[in-house]
C-alpha cells in the first residue's frame, strides 16, 4: 500500500500559477506512477496529467497540455503538479493517485489506480 498526502491548493485568480505537491510513502517500486485527477462538484472524476517513477515518460489531459508540468523530485518521493495559466475551469478538488499501469489509455483511468490521498482543493476566480 502506498501513502499519498497533498498540498498546495488554495485559491488564487485566472492567469495564476500554482504547484500542487504529493508526497507518497509505502510500497513504492520502479513500476509505480503517479497520477493526478481533479473532480468538480457534480461531476465525474477525470485525468490530469502522470507520470512514471522514474520520471521518463509523462502524460497530460489535453484540457491541461501546454499549461500544466509534472515532475518528480530527484531526492525525495514527492511529485509535482505545476499548474501555470490557470482558468476557473480548473477549480476542483485535486487528488493524486498511485498506480502500476504504464499504458496511455489505462494510465488515464481511475479504476488502474490503488492508493489515493485526500484531495487539495484548487479555486481558481475569473
Amino acid at each position: 500500500q502506498v501513502q499519498l498526502v497533498e498540498s498546495g491548493g488554495g485559491l488564487v485568480r485566472e492567469g495564476d500559477s500554482l504547484r500542487l505537491s504529493c508526497a507518497a510513502s509505502g510500497r513504492i517500486h520502479v513500476t509505480t506512477n503517479i497520477g493526478w485527477f481533479r473532480q468538480a462538484p457534480g461531476q465525474e472524476r477525470t485525468f490530469v496529467a502522470a507520470i512514471t517513477w522514474s520520471g521518463s515518460r509523462s502524460f497530460f489531459a489535453d484540457s491541461v497540455k501546454g499549461r500544466f508540468a509534472i515532475s518528480r523530485g530527484d531526492a525525495e518521493n514527492t511529485v509535482y503538479l505545476q499548474m501555470n495559466s490557470l482558468k476557473p475551469e480548473d477549480t476542483a478538488v485535486y487528488y493524486c493517485a498511485a498506480g502500476s499501469s504504464t499504458h496511455n489509455v489505462s494510465i488515464r483511468i481511475p479504476k488502474t489506480y490503488h492508493s489515493w490521498g485526500q484531495g487539495t482543493q484548487v479555486t481558481v476566480s475569473s
